[in-house]
């Protein structure tokens, strides 16, 4: 039996990670802000330069920038 599946949009959220110092053995500590309510349709470039900008204010250097926009599935009637 084949069940036919919607996916329903939510709102979206920015979430940046940057790199706050170092271990004592070398490795990167990191920290992550995350921007809610973000418009879900959104443009990529839009988004990626909102995070740069926000994320640039702070004195780290940004290592990833995430765009996460949540799905709910449902079973279409």
């Amino acid at each position: 039996i084949k069940i036919a599946v919607e996916g329903v949009p939510h709102s979206a959220a920015l979430v940046g990670v940057y790199q706050t110092g170092l271990s004592p053995l070398g490795a990167p500590l990191t920290r992550q802000k995350t921007f809610n309510s973000i418009r879900f349709d959104a443009p990529e470039e839009a988004v990626y330069a909102a995070a740069h900008g926000l994320l640039g204010l702070t004195k780290h250097p940004v290592l990833d920038v995430f765009f996460r926009k949540p799905w709910e599935l449902t079973e279409e009637e």
